[in-house]
């Protein structure tokens, strides 16, 4: 018995169109060509006709064809990100930094729960870090220097614990840098050239005034003070920070509120 019409109209429509397959992550990254300018042809290969992306330059794939990288840094592109990028649920790396990328960080980019490395760095991205990215559990490396945005570094970040390296330098946030979690392992001149004189002796006069009663010492606090002591060096100018100068310095943990007029 010969099989129905459409049956055959499908499989040809396979044949000679496989990216109807639904390939998300191909569909994905055809969206963001199509919103970036490329006048160096960095992604003629990029052909959504393909059955997926693993044979597009700068794409890279697991053994099981999922994108995992893609690699787009100092390619003189310019346009913006597109939401799509959230699809590419195994994405560890994502390089965009050195091009002329505008408009905001999607909210969508928080659910590339794979992600290791985000570098948007060197862009002219504007708006604000996305509370989403503290999604981003398997983060290392955040780098959002050299863009315009604006607005509080998110304290929800204090949640990735797997970061690592953090640079905001060179934008117009404001607000207070988060100091728990993974931030406190981050020395303080990474976001500063120079660290709040102002600040850091206020927090450092409430931890000395009074010792616990029941060590007879400074206990618990002893490595905050040292840890204060040690940022100390690099200040040689009040509220000099590394051209984020709405910024004010490190929260002061338990003794002031986060939300600072910022916006």
């Amino acid at each position: 018995m010969a099989a129905p019409i459409w049956v055959w109209a499908f499989y040809v429509a396979l044949t000679l169109f496989p990216s109807v397959l639904g390939n998300s992550e191909g569909d994905a990254l055809y969206t963001l060509r199509r919103s970036l300018s490329d006048p160096d042809n960095v992604l003629q290969s990029w052909d959504p006709t393909l059955v997926n992306p693993c044979t597009w330059f700068h794409i890279t794939c697991n053994q099981d064809n999922r994108v995992t990288r893609v690699d787009l840094g100092n390619s003189n592109l310019s346009g913006h990100l597109v939401p799509e990028l959230g699809k590419l649920e195994h994405l560890q790396y994502l390089e965009l930094y050195k091009n002329d990328i505008q408009g905001t960080i999607p909210t969508e980019l928080g659910n590339l729960k794979s992600l290791i490395s985000l570098d948007l760095y060197n862009n002219n991205i504007s708006g604000t870090i996305p509370p989403s990215l503290v999604k981003l559990k398997s983060l290392v490396f955040l780098r959002l220097n050299d863009n315009r945005l604006t607005g509080p570094i998110p304290r929800e970040l204090v949640g990735i614990s797997s970061l690592k390296v953090v640079d905001v330098s060179n934008n117009d946030l404001c607000g207070t840098i988060p100091t728990s979690g993974p931030f406190e392992h981050i020395p303080l001149n990474k976001f500063l050239k120079h660290a709040p004189l102002k600040t850091m002796l206020l927090e450092l006069f409430i931890l000395l005034k009074v010792p616990d009663s029941d060590t007879h010492g400074y206990g618990d606090r002893l490595p905050r003070i040292l840890q204060i002591l040690t940022d100390l060096k690099y200040c040689s100018k009040l509220y000099s920070f590394e051209e984020n100068p709405r910024l004010e310095g490190p929260e002061l943990l338990g003794l002031a509120s986060y939300d600072t007029n910022c916006s």
